[in-house]
């Protein structure tokens, strides 16, 4: 969001409630801010579900298999030493090694594909530079409308916003006509 409006909120509550107008009324770049999770907030967004989860299994059963495979390879293949009458392929004796590296795949994936999805690494963000904005990570809630939204209009959001109970109503980023 390089530019729009920032409504503050005092509860979580009248957040979702706006969230909800606002959606009815054609809005979809929407955003909000809050300092901790709110019930209900991804359906209120209309979030797609996370990709992240998929992409851990995928990860993680590939590198069970590419495990697997390599030891087998080695061990059974083609370097098969038999002691103790003991056969080549003993997939018991594999588990400690698969585990690991399904363990080790799908933490890597978790790790970057969080960073890919949420964007970052982001160390600044045009609406750090709102006076206020601050209380999103102690007791307040903020909602952002991106003014690249096609139903954006400024001063008729500002009245509504504030009309349902908004605390503060900002314009931030690119001047936006007021």
């Amino acid at each position: 969001m390089k530019a729009g409006l920032l409504a503050e909120f005092e509860t979580s509550e009248q957040m979702l409630e706006v969230l909800k107008h606002l959606r009815k009324q054609g809005l979809r770049e929407l955003d909000a801010f809050t300092p901790w999770p709110v019930k209900g907030l991804d359906e209120a967004l209309e979030l797609p579900k996370s990709p992240v989860a998929k992409i851990v299994l995928v990860s993680g059963l590939t590198g069970a298999v590419l495990a697997y495979l390599i030891q087998w390879g080695v061990n059974a293949a083609d370097y098969p030493l038999i002691v103790g009458a003991r056969p080549p392929h003993a997939a018991p004796a594999f588990v400690p090694i698969v585990f690991e590296t399904t363990v080790l795949f799908a933490g890597l994936a978790a790790l970057f594909s969080v960073f890919y999805f949420s964007g970052l690494p982001k160390l600044w963000e045009p609406v750090f530079e709102v006076e206020g904005f601050e209380s999103a990570t102690i007791d307040r809630f903020w909602i952002g409308i991106d003014a690249e939204d096609k139903a954006f209009d400024a001063p008729k959001l500002q009245r509504e916003l504030t009309q349902m109970g908004a605390l503060k109503v900002v314009a931030f980023g690119e001047r936006i006509e007021e």
